[in-house]
């Protein structure tokens, strides 16, 4: 099968290029650079088609075997907050179009909504098979931020409009199948594949801890994201404070010079010293994508508590680490962690109850590994990329049947 997927800000490239936790690599990034390379693995051709934002990128560049990344020529070939791209999509959906008016791909898969943005505009002169991935919806964004959402304006319309008429929409979790119905979303159009993992990566890392991660020798707990407010790291902070002995490492941010003037960066160091504990948290900017499994094995607690979070690759590879999740109730992490038996589930904003929670699992290494390692089997049975890619060509093969292509027309 010949598929594009579209990730329009989030470009695969990145997860090679730069850390894990900038703002350029994130879930999604790494996301898409997976399973690429799964359906890949599995005889597929890919072509991932992303923005160009720097003026040096090549049109094609090589992810891996069957698997390239297109740069497409829509706006000004630099970095724009993804925020800023809506403009933009246009000119992409066109550029996709001409290149497709003669040997369209078997199946379009866009990334995000304004991926879906472009896809809807290719639409309108290739017929193609259409699947949507959200990883985020903006009704959600709206409610937890309120007037702090920089989304265009136009998000919320143009996402229950691609919600209602893609051919497929293919949710991370059960919370988004409610978020998705609730806009409009055809039942039967409805699919959950989770994100993934590669079990193997995370299984054999080593546990030494380069010198700048750690100097401490009490319990540690990790935190890796990127540093936005909604992730909910100063929950983890205020918590500490009645951790005696603890520390907390922050992996993520911007990486080099741009860390120490980030805002949040100031902020979070502004609440550790509010809660005194300055001394036992340490912000160690970006990790390189190939250290993230060292980095993960060297905690003792993985803590995960965003206010809200569509899916969350972070926990599931804490638990291919066997390492136990202490993760928010909400979203994707209510499939992923199962409470008490692969981590614990505590109320997001709870530091109080997150406090109770790491205290108790820090002054029990038996009960840690018990949880680490049904976390371990749990992924490696459900999260691999192998099953993910597997679940999605079910959806894609569903597409291009010849039943629903005629429905197309």
């Amino acid at each position: 099968m010949r598929i594009a997927m579209v990730s329009e800000h989030a470009s695969p490239l990145a997860v090679l290029a730069t850390g894990l936790g900038t703002a350029d690599a994130g879930g999604q990034n790494v996301h898409v650079a997976a399973l690429a390379s799964a359906l890949a693995r599995r005889g597929h051709s890919v072509e991932v088609y992303t923005r160009r934002d720097d003026p040096e990128l090549a049109e094609r560049v090589p992810l891996g075997d069957g698997v390239e990344v297109i740069h497409v020529p829509a706006g000004p070939p630099r970095q724009i907050p993804k925020d800023e791209l809506l403009p933009y999509m246009a000119a992409f959906g066109d550029w996709m179009a001409e290149r497709w008016a003669v040997t369209p791909p078997d199946l379009v898969h866009a990334h995000f909504w304004m991926s879906g943005v472009a896809c809807d505009r290719v639409r309108r002169t290739v017929p193609v098979a259409f699947a949507q991935t959200f990883h985020a919806l903006g009704v959600v964004k709206r409610r937890h931020q309120g007037a702090q959402d920089t989304s265009p304006a136009e998000r919320l319309e143009l996402e229950a409009g691609l919600a209602r008429t893609a051919d497929a929409v293919i949710a991370t979790a059960t919370d988004e199948v409610r978020e998705l119905l609730a806009l409009g979303a055809p039942a039967q159009n409805m699919h959950v594949v989770p994100c993934g993992v590669d079990p193997a990566l995370f299984a054999q890392a080593s546990t030494s801890t380069p010198d700048d991660w750690w100097q401490g020798q009490g319990g540690r707990v990790l935190s890796l994201s990127r540093l936005v407010e909604r992730k909910g790291v100063d929950t983890v902070i205020a918590a500490l404070a009645s951790v005696p002995d603890a520390e907390l490492v922050v992996a993520g941010g911007p990486a080099g010079a741009a860390f120490d003037q980030d805002p949040e960066v100031r902020r979070l160091r502004a609440e550790a010293e509010r809660h005194g504990v300055a001394g036992r948290v340490r912000l160690i900017g970006a990790v390189p994508r190939d250290l993230v499994p060292q980095l993960l094995r060297s905690a003792d607690v993985v803590a995960c508590t965003p206010w809200y979070e569509p899916f969350g690759i972070v926990p599931l590879e804490a638990m291919a680490c066997a390492r136990p999740v202490v993760g928010s109730a909400v979203g994707g992490l209510l499939d992923t962690i199962v409470d008490g038996v692969t981590g614990i589930h505590v109320p997001p904003r709870d530091p109080a109850r997150l406090a109770t929670v790491l205290k108790e699992l820090l002054a029990d290494p038996r009960r840690r590994a018990e949880l680490g390692k049904a976390a371990a089997d749990r992924v490696a049975e459900r999260y691999t990329w192998a099953k993910v890619a597997e679940d999605t060509e079910r959806v894609y093969e569903r597409l291009t049947a010849p039943v629903a292509a005629v429905r197309r027309r």
